[in-house]
Formats: C-alpha cells, structure tokens, sequence
C-alpha cells in the first residue's frame, strides 16, 4: 500500500471507506488548483479567524531565563482559541464543495469540537462532536461552547473515555452514513489524505512565523518548539520549515507522571511502528500488542500514536521529540500567566516547559520559536481542582 512519509500513512481502513478517501483525495487535489476555493479560505482566515496571529517577543520570559530570545506565535488569539480553527474552515469549504450535508468530528480537549461547531454554525451544516465521557468532564466549559454553537456533543463511555475512543467511534459512525456525511478529523492523524490535508490548512502558521520573524530580526529562527499529541499544529509550525537547515525543530510530548510509568502520552519516544485508525505510524502498546491505554493532565495530548509525517519526521532525524511531564507543564502554565499576562492552554504548556528547560543553556543571541498553540481559559476549572486535591492530600 502506497505511503506518503517513508513507511508511514497509507489507508488501513475497511473497503467501503475507500472509495469514500478517493473521493476526498480527488475532492481536495481539484481545490487547491481552484483560484476561488483558495481565495474564499484566505478570506474566512483573515475577516473571521482574525488572521494573521502575532509572533510576540516575551521579553519578560526571556529576561527571567536569561538565555534566548523567546518569541511566542500567537494561534491562541484566533477565533475560539486555538489553531484548530484554521482546518476547520478549510475542511468545511471542502465538505460543502463536496455536497455533504452533515459534519462529524472527534475531540479531546475540545478545541477542535468547539472549531468545527463553530464552522457548522458559520455554513449552516448539521454537526456532531464525539468526545470522550472522561474528557466531557475535565473540560466541561468547551462541551457547553458546542452546545451553544448548535452541536450535538455525544458522550463516548468505552475504553479509557478518552480521545482514543472518540476516534474509534466517530470512525464507525463515518461508516454508517458516508454518502452524505463528512468526518472532519482535527489532527495530522488518519488515512491519508487526512494528515496531508490538516498540514495544508495549518501550514499558514509556519508561513507566517517565518516572515514575521524575518520582520522582525531579519533571520530565521535557531529552534522552533511546538507540543505534540497528534501533531497538528506542530506540523503547522514546521512544515515551511523543513527544508530550511539552520533550524533545529522540537516537538514535545506528554510525559504525564513520568516515563517510568505507565501514566504517559509519550508516542516518539516509547513508541514502536504499528497501525491506529487507519494509518501506519508510531504506537504505544502493550506486551501483546494492543493499544496501551494513556495518559496525561491535558485531554489534547493523551493519544497512544501520533502523526505519520511527525513518525517519518523523527526516523528521518530531521525533528527531535521530547517530553514533559504533568508537573513542568503546570509549572510552565504559571510560570508564563504571571510573568507575560498569557495564561496558555495545558497542551501549549508542555511547548513551553521545554523552552525554561532548553533557553538558559543557549546563547542570547539564539531566537526560539514555540507554538502557543492555544489559550488556557478552558484548563483553568481543571487546574482549580487540581490545586484544590493537593491541598487536601498535603492537609492529610
């Protein structure tokens, strides 16, 4: 079977989703030739998304790490709050141009239940979020916001309630209503040409850091960091930069409580080949090769297999994965509300615990890029309780 990255991709999916993938594939090469598909995209990204987002010096963060020079692109100011809005819109101009009346999505943290609620709302489409039972709770706020924007947020109670299981089901509700529903997937995950679409609609991120920080320092960046579960918008960031050899390149994983445990998101580094919803790339699994069930504070990150460019990306030598845990996420998600006044989504946190890790050993005339990939606002109750349980345990 053909693969778009190395040995990793390809469509590891039941017959009757075939032909619906070779429609898509055939839908999505037609429009990005259509002048009037890409125009009509660029326009709901700039009047609606409130495109383009700013690369901001956090001069505040750089002058407390006393190393290099930390500048923050700013996918959290977009409509929603977050990048996941970027495919959304460009998945649903896809999906009308395809002649679907119905959208199905899958979601963990939310974000992306709460884009594509959004873009329904915005084209006037039937929409449905599948979430995990376990996610629905820990992220209550963004289950309301789709409720509001007309969605229908369906609980999924099977395996660990959690992002993994939100893309099975969705998968098999795709299947039982093809012909006039599309399944937009929110990250650089699935059958091809899923992983290829989502690095189309999110490489506007990359294509404006890169002239943005030219702008501004006139040169390219030393490092860019980005978190990854999926891997969306990390390949967003990257993808302009891949070719460009001066850049070194980090994604940064969910470590959850540690390596050495079982309670960890931490794809690339434990990680072996194997196949996940459709698609040959990077899985955890267990002694007899089923999925391991996974873990992280952040309901976006805890995914048992990952991008399959992000997959080729790390085998090619050309991305280096690493990770954080809960604690240094939480660490980094005070560390930047109080010290820039940006509180960042847990996801985004992770990104951010590697750069307090990594900036203090580079020279101050380095620049790091890092993805704020999102904004906190719908993390906040859960750390409340967070905080709120320690304080408990530590009273005995």
């Amino acid at each position: 079977m053909k693969t778009e990255f190395g040995t990793y991709g390809g469509q590891h999916v039941p017959p009757p989703v075939l032909k619906a993938l070779a429609e898509l594939e055939q839908a999505f090469e037609a429009a990005k030739q259509d002048p009037s598909f890409k125009e009509a995209y660029r326009y709901y990204l700039k009047q609606y998304v409130g495109r383009q987002s700013p690369l901001y010096y956090a001069r505040n963060l750089t002058e407390t790490l006393g190393g290099a020079k930390i500048y923050l692109k700013r996918e959290d100011l977009n409509h929603t709050g977050a990048h996941k809005i970027n495919n959304t819109i460009g998945q649903i101009l896809l999906a009308k141009r395809m002649g679907k009346k119905r959208i199905i999505a899958e979601t963990g943290a939310g974000q992306h239940g709460v884009a594509t609620a959004t873009a329904a709302a915005l084209f006037g489409m039937e929409c449905e979020i599948f979430q995990g039972t376990t996610d629905m709770k820990r992220q209550a706020l963004n289950v309301h916001r789709m409720e509001l924007l007309g969605a229908k947020v369906t609980g999924v109670s099977q395996g660990t309630m959690t992002l993994q299981d939100a893309v099975d089901y969705a998968i098999g509700k795709w299947i039982e209503r093809l012909d006039d529903t599309y399944f937009l997937i929110g990250s650089a995950v699935g059958p091809h040409p899923y992983p290829s679409m989502v690095r189309y609609f999110q490489k506007i991120i990359g294509e404006e850091a890169k002239q943005q920080i030219i702008d501004q320092e006139n040169t390219l960046p030393d490092y860019l960091i980005a978190c990854v579960g999926g891997g969306s918008n990390a390949i967003g960031l990257f993808a302009d930069f891949l070719e460009e050899s001066s850049v070194n390149i980090i994604g940064v994983e969910a470590a959850g409580k540690g390596l050495k445990t079982k309670d960890h998101a931490a794809t690339m580094t434990l990680g072996k080949p194997g196949i996940i919803h459709g698609m040959q790339t990077k899985v955890l699994t267990e002694a007899d090769g089923t999925i391991s069930p996974v873990y992280s504070i952040s309901a976006g990150l805890d995914y048992p297999g990952v991008g399959p460019e992000h997959a080729f990306l790390e085998e090619t030598g050309r991305v280096t994965y690493t990770s954080a845990t809960d604690q240094e996420a939480l660490d980094a998600f005070y560390r930047l509300s109080k010290l820039e006044g940006i509180i960042p989504a847990i996801e985004s946190a992770h990104a951010i615990a590697e750069v307090i890790k990594r900036a203090p050993t580079l020279p101050k005339d380095n620049i790091i890029i890092v993805n704020l990939s999102g904004r906190g606002d719908k993390d906040v109750g859960e750390i409340i309780n967070l905080k709120n349980k320690a304080a408990r345990l530590s009273r005995g």
